[in-house]
């Protein structure tokens, strides 16, 4: 099993990067805060017409909600709106779909999962709960990879990372202590091989690449960024190989560091315009303002007044420009957003068929080509004010 089109990308983006170290400011810019014209981006965040995974990561993260308002919140994803459309797609096979077509089948599997995730509802959630251990007790990868279990992954990185943060989310684990009805942790969908393997296929430059058996010896941004969000969701949830985890994650922080997210260590140009636009969700793509989203998530101190990688100001500085006059974010590409970041309509144009491509296997939520988009400005504004920038 591989996903041809994410190798070739792989492989592409990593063709102007060296090992060469080198400094790279990057491209800057100004915000356009304060523009008149300008709507409360975080009112329309909670607006009544949102969905209740959107509305339960703003309480948390953009307002001063209280505990009890965040989670009431969030026992609705699994009842109605994206959440509950998810978990009315399964069958009673375990599976999302594609259950005539073996090879189509893993990918209903694995997207929508990696979408249910990202919408952070409640592991100890009742829905929730069956619907993951259906999952591992009856969906695999198919005969490609001898039926392996859903959680105990199969061969490429990017996959591997991904089902990792499914399994290790969706275990419970990081939270279960704090369930009021003491719900136990879901049994068997953490995989400590998989962990091992992944450790196992780290780079010396500190990514892991899903081209590797086939000679490739540097890290793609895209099988890094699946690798990192597993390992730490795998540490939140105390993963017994967790001080290893911890070090490789650090390692291929550093990876992307090193490249202030999207720039090449060699000329400091973007690596890949289509980097530039913002996916959501997403699968195994890798963009700026996923790799913002890993490092929100992983160094949560910053909220408290901790340092902010400088390495970290240009990609900043896009998500900046990428702001509207009205305060709000698109998703993807918008008309003409190549402008001022190298990249042109080329890259848009890119950007868009990538938005398009797989769009079946998971729930649509919302549409690119220049629309307002919650999710992007829920992000946007987190990393943002994570940095001490809004």
């Amino acid at each position: 099993m591989s996903d041809t089109a994410g190798s070739a990308s792989e492989a592409a983006s990593e063709t102007t990067e060296t090992t060469e170290p080198s400094e790279s400011t990057g491209p800057s810019g100004p915000s356009t805060t304060g523009t008149p014209g300008a709507i409360d981006p975080v009112a329309w965040l909670l607006a009544d017409d949102a969905d209740p995974a959107i509305r339960a990561q703003a309480l948390r993260d953009l307002s001063r909600a209280s505990t009890a308002e965040v989670a009431g919140e969030r026992s609705r994803i699994p009842l109605e709106g994206w959440g509950s459309a998810l978990l009315d797609r399964q069958g009673s096979t375990g599976d999302f779909g594609g259950v005539d077509d073996e090879s189509e089948r893993w990918r209903f599997d694995l997207y929508s999962l990696i979408q249910l995730r990202l919408l952070r509802p409640d592991p100890a959630d009742a829905r929730v709960r069956a619907a993951i251990e259906l999952v591992r007790d009856r969906v695999t990868w198919g005969p490609w990879h001898d039926e392996s279990p859903f959680f105990a992954g199969e061969t490429e990185p990017c996959i591997n990372g991904n089902a990792l943060a499914i399994g290790a989310y969706f275990s419970g684990a990081a939270s279960s202590s704090a369930t009021p009805d003491g719900v136990a942790v879901i049994e068997g969908t953490v995989s400590e091989p998989l962990v091992a393997r992944l450790l196992s296929e780290q780079l010396p430059d500190g990514g892991w690449n899903c081209e590797a058996p086939d000679g490739s010896s540097v890290g793609s941004f895209h099988s890094t960024i699946c690798v990192l969000d597993g390992l730490l969701e795998y540490e939140k949830a105390g993963g017994v190989q967790a001080v290893d985890a911890i070090a490789a994650r650090h390692r291929g922080e550093e990876y992307l560091l090193e490249r202030s997210l999207f720039l090449s260590r060699r000329t400091g140009e973007i690596v890949d315009p289509v980097m530039t636009h913002f996916a959501f969700p997403y699968r195994w793509r890798y963009d700026v303002l996923r790799g913002l989203d890993h490092f929100v998530a992983a160094l949560p101190g910053a909220r408290e007044g901790g340092a902010v990688d400088a390495r970290l100001a240009p990609a900043l500085d896009l998500v900046q420009r990428r702001r509207s006059a009205d305060g709000r974010w698109s998703l993807g590409a918008a008309a003409g957003a190549g402008a001022g970041v190298g990249a042109g309509a080329d890259a848009d144009a890119a950007a868009a068929e990538s938005l398009g491509e797989e769009s079946e296997y998971q729930v649509p939520m919302e549409p690119a080509g220049g629309a307002p988009s919650r999710w992007n400005t829920l992000r946007s504004l987190r990393a943002l004010r994570w940095a001490g920038r809004a």
